[in-house]
């Protein structure tokens, strides 16, 4: 389980690179979404307050939740519930620059893993290929003519 401080990773992600600075916390999650399914995991992503007017942009992350604090509470706040609730900690990776978060976590023995070397490793697992099996050339072009000849005879097809 992956629990992420949205913000937190947001400021991160578009201090790193110029392209990356007009990233949006919807692009932000949308990546962070096919990133958990190629590595068949799964997460939540905590921002501040109460999110955007219209959150139809997060619907269809079906690895990742998507948790808005509210008005009454901080990211970090949800967050430390979030890594107290845990009943597995140890298997729980929690992605934060911030002290506070990573305290939460060393504390409940779960990783603690910066936003800049999470953002590395997601950058890894899209840079990688897929390996592509090479398919033989006779598969694609047949057999030659005599080829073709030479398995009817053998096959009693052709005197």
């Amino acid at each position: 389980m992956l629990i992420i401080d949205g913000y937190n990773l947001l400021r991160a992600v578009q201090s790193l690179t110029e392209q990356s600075f007009n990233i949006t916390d919807i692009q932000l999650c949308q990546i962070i979404g096919e990133y958990l399914y190629r590595l068949k995991k799964k997460g939540c992503i905590v921002f501040d307050g109460v999110g955007p007017r219209d959150k139809s942009g997060f619907n269809n992350l079906f690895n990742l939740e998507v948790i808005f604090s509210g008005t009454s509470h901080e990211a970090d706040d949800v967050i430390e519930k979030l890594i107290l609730g845990n009943t597995a900690p140890k298997s729980l990776t929690v992605v934060s620059s911030d002290r506070r978060i990573k305290t939460a976590a060393n504390k409940r023995k779960a990783d603690a893993v910066d936003c800049v070397d999470f953002w590395t490793d997601v950058i890894k697992i899209f840079k990688k290929k897929q390996k592509r099996q090479v398919e033989p050339q006779g598969k694609f072009i047949g057999i030659s003519e005599a080829e073709t000849e030479y398995w009817l005879r053998e096959f009693g097809l052709l005197k």
